[in-house]
């Protein structure tokens, strides 16, 4: 008998070993990542080796906080993390301000450092910092790879923490062993899928209180944005008729021109705002914290308004203010459901809204400022109505931060990307680039002053390299006008270090770096200056001289409450 000859066993074939550099690299590719902001160095030069010919595009920026700034910004203009390489000590160390300022202002980014070998972690190596130490305080989480097998778990775990809840920057370090090192195995991260249950009954203690108001107010927050829950504020709002007031980091909720929204509130909000703020009896609060650059003194803010808070943050809520009704969860289908149950009857309220419309008429700004230079609130409301929905500002931190806020109009959130609670001069420039990588057909215009703006000047050379057409407006006063106002009105006018008289041609220096730069110093320039500028093919430059004496009002004094404003010398929202 002949014997049968058993088949061959055919198996999958052993995957070639990958380095922890390359596995790092598929795993961005294949969660959706296409571009990256950093600058390379020696302890995470693996990387750099694999990105070559990878899907990905680094932009080169250069200077680290440039990187996550410019992170930072594209996260905020597309809603998905952005994305920041760094080298290991000063590179690293380098992130800081960026990472906080993402950490204040809730943007989800993941910020990626190289590090020294574990072999030497601990010695006092070349160039060794404990990065995670130092960031602890300002980041959701971070982790440290020790194995390069478990790079595509962490860095999915990481989109996801970012990304998720509050949202927030992360940081993943990888030392320089972990990036070179081999191994064969490519495990995922299962994304848990917890999602917090509306509380039905707060939605209907929520709507009794609304109805028994008589002077409510909606009060909004950056949470709104980040929530995915703008058109469902914009639902409620039109549906119920209940004006409303931005915090600076929601600018653009609900649009500016948009019938019952009164301005900013706060310390340079708008009048009609703040007194809206102070005779409410009921503030519906979505997604805001009670900042203090909001609330000025917080035991006079609001005396009359109970408070019924909306937050995906439980620890938000009671912080600084009571709450009479407590939200916690997802934001959107709070709205919606609220908005769904207020549309069974029409609230009377018709005083209210007349007498806050009435406020917002007679306190409107003006720009009829007189003399021939350049009125920097006109120019901003002009240059804003010229580019249309398509205009985004990035705003660096100062006067010019409070005057695009003020005067500037959005039709999304997404248009005012700004510093908000760090504060962090140097943001402008790297997060127009940013912001202008993200959506390259909008109108990008990054406002500095010329203090903030000399802080990251370093990055108009990424803009001419890789050609981003980021339009510039770099208002100059020679000064911190921002502090010199302060000097003025509260330290007896000793104008301590804030003169910048000595500042360089920025129009020479633009043209330096290879970049369309001119001046305005006239107002009767500004229309076509503004016309010349955001018809420029490429990265332009509008040098604008303004008067160094000119300060943003109105402005609620430290320590005061809302109500009570500091006004400019024409006894309007502007000044001589």
């Amino acid at each position: 008998m002949m014997s049968a000859t058993a088949p061959a066993l055919h198996t999958a074939p052993t995957p070639a070993p990958r380095s922890g550099a390359q596995l790092l690299v598929s795993t961005l590719e294949r969660l959706g990542v296409d571009v990256v902001f950093g600058y390379p160095g020696g302890a995470i030069m693996p990387v750099y080796d694999a990105l070559t010919g990878s899907s990905l595009k680094h932009i080169l920026v250069r200077h680290e906080q440039g990187a996550a700034f410019a992170a930072d910004a594209w996260a905020r203009v597309t809603g998905r993390p952005g994305v920041c390489l760094a080298t290991s000590g000063p590179g690293a160390t380098n992130l800081v301000t960026g990472i906080a300022n993402a950490m204040m202002d809730s943007v989800p980014m993941v910020c990626i450092t190289g590090n020294v070998s574990t072999a030497v972690m601990g010695t006092d190596a070349f160039q060794e910092i404990d990065i995670l130490g130092v960031t602890l305080p300002i980041v959701k989480h971070s982790w440290i790879v020790r194995d390069p097998a478990d790079i595509p778990a962490v860095i999915e775990e990481a989109f996801h923490v970012a990304r998720s809840g509050r949202p927030g920057p992360v940081l993943v370090d990888l030392p320089k062993d972990v990036q070179v090192g081999l191994t064969p195995d490519d495990f995922g991260f299962n994304t848990p899928n917890a999602v917090t249950p509306l509380d039905h009954g707060a939605i209907a203690d929520a709507e009794t209180m609304i109805r028994a108001a008589e002077r409510p107010l909606i009060y909004i927050g950056g949470g709104v944005k980040i929530a995915g829950a703008v058109e469902a504020l914009r639902a409620f709002a039109d549906r119920t008729g209940i004006p409303s007031v931005s915090t600076l980091n929601a600018l653009g909720s609900v649009r500016t021109d948009a019938p019952g929204f009164l301005g900013m509130l706060g310390m340079h909000g708008t009048r009609a705002a703040n007194e809206a703020v102070q005779d409410s009896d009921l503030l519906i609060v979505l997604g805001a914290r009670f900042d203090d650059r909001a609330t000025g003194k917080l035991t006079e803010f609001a005396p009359h308004a109970r408070v019924v808070h909306f937050d995906i943050d439980p620890a938000e809520v009671g912080k600084l203010r009571p709450a009479n009704v407590v939200v916690v969860g997802p934001m959107r289908e709070g709205i919606e459901t609220l908005a769904a149950r207020m549309a069974t009857a029409p609230l009377a309220i018709d005083p209210w809204v007349i007498r806050c419309a009435s406020s917002a008429r007679r306190h409107a700004f003006r720009y009829d400022a007189p003399g021939e230079g350049v009125y920097a609130p006109a120019l901003l409301n002009e240059l804003s109505l010229a580019a249309g929905d398509d205009f985004i500002a990035a705003c660096d931190v100062g006067q010019h931060q409070m005057w695009v806020a003020q005067h500037c109009a959005f039709s999304r959130p997404q248009a005012h990307l700004s510093s908000g609670g760090l504060g962090a001069m140097g943001y402008g420039l790297p997060a127009g680039l940013g912001a202008k990588m993200a959506n390259p057909e909008a109108h990008v215009v990054t406002v500095s002053g010329d203090g903030s703006f000399m802080m990251n000047i370093q990055e108009l050379a990424t803009l001419r390299r890789y050609g981003i057409a980021l339009k510039i407006v770099l208002l100059d006063n020679s000064s911190l006008g921002l502090v010199r106002q302060w000097q003025e009105l509260f330290f007896n006018q000793n104008y301590s270090e804030v003169d910048l008289s000595d500042n360089p041609d920025f129009v020479a220096v633009a043209e330096a770096f290879g970049i369309e730069a001119f001046r305005i110093d006239r107002r009767a320039d500004v229309s076509a200056g503004i016309q010349r500028l955001l018809a420029a093919p490429g990265p332009c430059l509008a040098h604008v001289l303004i008067d160094p004496r000119a300060n943003v009002w109105p402005l609620v004094p430290p320590g005061r409450n809302n109500a009570e404003m500091m006004h400019g010398t024409m006894n309007f929202e502007g000044e001589i």
